[in-house]
């Protein structure tokens, strides 16, 4: 394990991130940064470790012009070095926990039916989960975890972001083709490095001071 950052530098970095509004196209992100945000969902935690999400970064241009008319015309959709949407399971099934299961047993080096309770456990809960649209909004709140390791990350490698939910949902799962695979979009996230003349940028942040939002007992 590498030193991990100090309490300072979390702080400082946290403190400068915000919801960048317009970003530099010109300056982009580079490979091995980006590779370290994919990281960072694909090391997001979920329950069960299910995660029940896909997550679709967008390069072509055109594609992305016609998401922004779908994003109330946010220029980050254009402007930002990359975009990614953040797409929630709407169902699942016994071949999805199946395939879990066998992922964790090959991971972990342990026979499947070593996991069997594990598995009953999983295929119990979302049994319950029968009300209509009940899975797929606990997928969607799964994906926020996601979302929120992405922003941190990325603030903590001095990378711009805007998460945008803001987007009519429908129009992304058509344009994206996402409910032919069982998916739909809930957030996306710009990403890159903001424009010098973002005024947004050096406001001060408004934030309920922290008694208030804590208690201990």
């Amino acid at each position: 394990m590498t030193a991990p950052l100090s309490c300072e530098q979390v702080e400082q970095q946290l403190a400068w991130r915000y919801a960048t509004k317009r970003f530099n196209p010109a300056k982009k992100i580079a490979e091995r940064d980006w590779q370290a945000l994919e990281q960072s969902l694909v090391l997001a935690p979920s329950s069960f470790g299910l995660q029940p999400w896909h997550f679709v970064t967008i390069s072509d241009p055109a594609l992305r012009q016609s998401l922004r008319e779908h994003s109330w015309n946010q220029p980050q959709v254009v402007e930002a070095s990359h975009f990614v949407v953040l797409a929630a399971k709407t169902s699942i099934d016994e071949a999805y926990v199946s395939a879990f299961i066998k992922r964790a047993a090959s991971a972990r080096g342990v026979p499947e039916a070593s996991l069997d309770g594990y598995r009953g456990m999983i295929t119990g809960f979302v049994e319950a989960l029968c009300a209509p649209g009940a899975i797929e909004s606990w997928c969607t709140n799964q994906l926020y975890l996601a979302l929120g390791m992405l922003l941190t990350s990325a603030a903590l490698l001095g990378i711009d972001a805007c998460p945008l939910e803001g987007i009519d949902r429908a129009a992304y799962d058509k344009a994206l083709g996402l409910p032919g695979h069982g998916l739909s979009a809930k957030v996306a996230v710009a990403l890159g490095y903001r424009a010098d003349d973002d005024a947004l940028a050096t406001l001060p942040k408004v934030r309920l001071p922290a008694q208030s939002v804590f208690s201990r007992r």
